[in-house]
């Protein structure tokens, strides 16, 4: 891999990387875009199969989280690490806090938080050498769990794309299928429900499903039914990909919104729905809530705030339509030109002022 040419081709800032002999600690830190905030991106933990690999994660992640931020709204820049190792083996208290003490070297340009493969422990032994961490205990001042702040702002994005589908955000009366009933799908459909939705879910666990069948009133089916029910709005909460060239003939519903992430396979499943005129809702758009709730810790932590900064998914939702109508390109590429615009603003208004900056002196 080329990394410096890959580096420039994709516009990345920063690539670090973290060695720790006693500890074990094999970390990279990838920065891409500093333009509206300081970088902010969890931490992933994985067996990869080669370094190669595990770098080249930790740029398209970071990547992936300066969209996301751009797009939410944040004042935050994108960034990301991937740790390897294997998180149920490797684990220890020096390996953390050893980290933690290569981000406080980066002096506030990068902010971590948990992600797959580590927890919230994992982020309160980084605390213990940084501030520049979110998602640590609620005791320290985080949010706890985002799950449910997640699943509102996927239950507002849903109500957007609604309206964007049939003329109105009213999901009463609605049929929704959803893939998956974890944490954050199950308080997603605990809200539809309020709101008179019809329900369809599905998942691996059984248990989960009946929790929603005995709580919501929903019909199970099994997982590869999901595709084919008849409903209004499909919504992926599980695994990604799930949009693909086997799926998409068997759906039914005129709106795709839901908490899972990549869930295209490929981008040309993007336009596949464009031209078929169903409403499908970037995932990163739809799901940021929580990256928008952590996000508060950065301000100290207030509920109220961080809700209503996530209600306004339902805005960035509508934006991503408008874009799409705008330049007649695929919502997909229309939320990856809402970040881009947002970012590019800042940098020409930020080159303007130091261009005016030098004028000034020049004259003096």
């Amino acid at each position: 891999m080329e990394i410096f040419k890959y580096m420039n081709e994709y516009d990345y800032e920063q690539l670090v990387l973290c060695q720790d002999e006693q500890s074990g600690l094999k970390a990279i830190i990838a920065i891409h875009d500093t333009t509206l905030g300081p970088a902010l991106g969890g931490t992933r933990m994985w067996t990869y199969a080669s370094e190669a690999d595990a770098i080249e994660d930790a740029l398209r992640l970071s990547k992936g989280m300066t969209y996301k931020n751009a797009a939410a709204g944040l004042n935050l820049g994108g960034g990301k690490t991937v740790i390897i190792g294997d998180p149920k083996k490797d684990k220890n208290e020096e390996m953390f806090r050893a980290f933690g003490r290569f981000i406080q070297g980066l002096n506030g340009r990068y902010i971590t938080a948990e992600d797959v493969g580590t927890t919230v422990q994992d982020m309160d032994l980084i605390h213990e050498e940084t501030d520049y961490v979110t998602g640590i205990s609620p005791a320290f001042g985080s949010s706890g769990n985002p799950s449910p702040v997640t699943a509102y702002g996927v239950y507002r994005g849903m109500k957007a794309a609604a309206k964007e589908g049939f003329g109105s955000d009213s999901l009463e009366g609605k049929t929704v299928a959803v893939q998956g009933v974890g944490n954050v799908a199950y308080n997603l459909c605990r809200h539809l429900h309020e709101e008179g939705a019809s329900l369809i879910v599905t998942d691996i666990n059984k248990e989960a499903v009946q929790r929603a069948v005995e709580e919501f009133g929903a019909e199970a089916v099994e997982p590869d039914e999901i595709y084919s029910v008849d409903c209004d709005i499909y919504a992926p909460c599980a695994l990604g990909a799930t949009i693909n060239d086997d799926t998409i003939p068997q759906l039914k519903a005129k709106v795709i919104a839901g908490a899972a992430n990549n869930q295209l396979k490929e981008t040309k499943h993007g336009d596949i729905l464009h031209e078929k005129g169903i409403v499908y809702t970037p995932d990163y758009v739809i799901n940021a809530g929580g990256v928008i709730n952590v996000a508060d810790e950065l301000h100290g932590y207030n509920k109220e705030r961080a809700m209503k900064r996530v209600e306004t998914i339902y805005d960035n939702v509508a934006r991503v339509f408008e874009i799409s109508r705008r330049d007649n390109i695929p919502t997909y590429a229309a939320a990856d030109r809402m970040a881009e615009e947002r970012i590019e603003r800042l940098r020409r208004s930020r080159s303007q002022f130091l261009q005016n900056g030098h004028h000034i002196l020049s004259r003096k």
